[in-house]
């Protein structure tokens, strides 16, 4: 799995569909990290869903176990949706403009909003306050309307697949055209890489091509991982950083978007 929220995503929508429990839930973010506290993002939120509202790092252990109050409550509305948000440079997609959820997971790089799209529903972002601590901030925000996704399950797959032998031959061209000598084998580096993710489990109830998207998701970004720390990776001309990014940002934005269209077919209650 990619991140907490995607865990949390694909998770929570499992235990709302009565196919996982709630330990399960709590388990798979526990493989994150071994403490979890929760907080509102600002006094409003706090008040709502009777959570402290403090400054990251000074809450005690509350436990993952308050996450899936927050969830279950904002999922209580009839139309209500669990959706995983993984903006990057140049795509925020999916973000509701000029929020304080919208700033913080652009920075966290991932989060979740949940509720019914065009009405004020709730968003979590984690934070890693320290590598035994994952704080969960909560945000009432408005939630933007549901796009049309860029792409089926079917197509999904069908990139995925591609994608593995254009990262190959990225890796290949960035390890061939390396200043000076490698001791470090790139498939060993993968596999390491592979083993990080595998810690990782899906529910059982997942759509098995959603499944097979997210582990061909996880082996591209691996060989991206590291393609990005060959040494002729770190460019230092304007001509050879235009190279780089010519090479990985498409491809990591192509493991983006597979990955949120896998994650939300996990994720339905429906699923």
């Amino acid at each position: 799995m990619c991140s907490p929220s995607a865990t949390l995503t694909v998770w929570a929508g499992s235990w709302l569909a009565g196919t996982s429990a709630p330990d399960d839930v709590l388990e798979s973010l526990h493989a994150w990290a071994p403490r979890h506290t929760i907080a509102a993002g600002d006094p409003a939120t706090g008040g709502r869903t009777d959570l402290p509202w403090t400054s990251r790092g000074d809450l005690p252990g509350t436990g993952a176990m308050p996450l899936l109050k927050v969830i279950r409550e904002a999922m209580a509305p009839a139309g209500a949706h669990l959706r995983l948000v993984l903006p990057a440079p140049g795509d925020v997609r999916g973000l509701p403009v000029g929020s304080a959820f919208a700033a913080d997971a652009i920075d966290a790089e991932e989060g979740i909003l949940i509720g019914v799209p065009g009405q004020e529903g709730t968003g979590l972002i984690p934070h890693w306050d320290d590598d035994d601590t994952l704080q969960w901030t909560v945000y009432s925000v408005i939630v933007p309307p549901l796009g049309d996704p860029d792409m089926t399950l079917g197509a999904a797959e069908y990139t995925m697949r591609e994608a593995v032998r254009d990262a190959a031959d990225a890796l290949m061209q960035l390890h061939t055209t390396s200043i000076g000598p490698s001791d470090a084998d790139p498939r060993e580096q993968i596999e390491a890489q592979l083993a990080a993710y595998a810690k990782h489990a899906y529910p059982d109830s997942i759509p098995l091509r959603a499944k097979r998207i997210l582990d061909t998701a996880d082996h591209v970004a691996a060989i991206l991982t590291v393609a990005e720390h060959e040494p002729a990776s770190s460019p230092t001309s304007a001509t050879a950083i235009g190279a780089h990014e010519s090479l990985l940002r498409p491809l990591w934005n192509t493991i983006r978007q597979a990955r949120l269209v896998a994650i939300h077919a996990a994720a339905r209650p429906t699923a």
